[in-house]
This record gives C-alpha cells, structure tokens and sequence, in this order.
C-alpha cells in the first residue's frame, strides 16, 4: 500500500472517531465528519470503505447524503456552519501549532467536499428523494412480511399434516395393529 493511501485511510479513521464522538455531543457535528470520512475510506481502501459503509453510524448519519449527493441548501449552511463554529472554537483553544494546521485543513477540505462533490437541491426535490427511500423501504419490508408469511403457511402445513397422521395413527382398528405396536 502507498503512502498516500494509508494517509487516507488514516484521515478516515480520525473523521469516522471525530464523527462518532459528534453522536455523543450535539455540539460536534456528526455528518460533515462521516461525510469526510466516507471521502478518505473510498480513496484509501475498498476494504476500509466497505467497513465504513456497513456502520450503522454511516447509514444513519451519511448513506442517503452520499448516494444521491445532494442537501438542500439550509442542510448544508446548517452544518457547514455549526462545524465552522466547533472547528473555530478548537482552534482558538488549542495551543498546539501542529493541531491549528490541521483543524484549518479539516475546515479547507470540508467547504471544498460541500462545495464541489455535494449537489444543493430544493426542499421538494429533497422530499422526493426521501419519499423514494421511504417507499423502497416499504417495498423490502413488504416483501420480507410475506416470506414469513409464506415460510409460517408452510410451517403451518406441516404440522398440520403431521396432526392429522397422529391422529390417523390413534385411531387405526386394533386389528391393524401388531403385537410391537404400543398402545
């Protein structure tokens, strides 16, 4: 593996831990973190990214962001704007030069991700999209329900039958019965 590719997946790592961390504390943005993190893993490792996107914190922070690519644009000020603010405020508290440099990179590389890979949509455009994902959903769970559905029947016809055999059994003539048979 390159160099360069093992700084990606070790930039994903270190989005993916500040991402997770922002699940815990509301003032620490979640999905700008994933989003970059999403960004890091898919150039670093396809191994590393299929990890990644089979997280539940991905799916529920960043998977329907990234596979349309869009936000409406209040979604993208909303979160631009609270990281902005929690990037501010750890640059301004932290003395160390080194964590300075990087917070402004994290900053750089965010509005360049929001900007250039994010499409902005309108807020109809964006209840389509949900509408769309909801229904797909509906249509998997729809779908399982009646594979239980089907796979009870079955199972309920098996018992069935085998219900009917015992009795059938039971209730033979003792004449049919042999001397091995209990009774």
């Amino acid at each position: 593996m390159n160099p360069l590719r093992i700084l990606y997946v070790v930039l994903g790592f270190i989005f993916f831990g500040l991402g997770a961390v922002g699940v815990f504390i509301p003032v620490l943005p979640t999905t700008p973190f994933m989003l970059l993190a999403a960004f890091f893993f898919s150039k670093g490792s396809g191994r590393f990214s299929r990890w990644f996107t089979s997280t539940k914190i991905y799916k529920d922070y960043a998977e329907s962001f990234l596979r349309h690519r869009s936000m409406t644009r209040n979604r993208k000020i909303k979160i631009l704007a609270l990281a902005t603010a929690m990037l501010t405020l750890s640059f301004f508290i932290v003395p160390l030069i080194h964590v300075k440099i990087f917070l402004v990179l994290v900053a750089v590389v965010m509005y360049y991700y929001f900007a250039r890979h994010i499409k902005t949509i309108t807020n109809e455009e964006w209840e389509i999209i949900k509408a769309e994902e909801e229904a797909l959903k509906a249509a998997a769970a729809a779908e399982e329900k009646v594979t239980l559905r089907e796979t009870a029947h079955e199972v309920l016809e098996l018992h069935e039958k085998v219900f009917e055999e015992a009795i059938e059994e039971a209730t033979e003539q003792p004449s049919e019965r042999t001397a091995t048979d209990p009774v």
